[in-house]
């Protein structure tokens, strides 16, 4: 046992309490031209590609990292890192 994590049992009363998690995929800076310019079915090309490494957040807090995958025709995250200290 980690000596930071709480025993499963001292928490286990908090398991069905819904925490939003966010990851950021990218960013980017458009013109007004280029904005005024989408439509229905526009496709914004961003840099980040299928295995970039991405910040995990909960509750605005940094708790891990994780790597971009495609899975079927879906964008999804894998797990690579676990911040236990955040």
């Amino acid at each position: 046992m980690n000596p930071t994590q709480p025993p499963a049992g001292e928490i286990a009363f908090l398991a069905d309490v819904p925490l939003e998690i966010e990851v950021e995929l990218d960013r980017k800076v458009m013109t007004i031209e280029e904005i005024l310019k989408l439509d229905s079915g526009s496709i914004i090309r961003m840099s980040r590609s299928a295995g970039d490494n991405i910040d995990i957040l909960i509750g605005g807090t940094l708790v891990g990292t994780g790597e971009i995958v495609i899975i079927e025709e879906t964008v999804g995250v894998r797990m690579t890192d676990f911040n236990c200290e955040a």
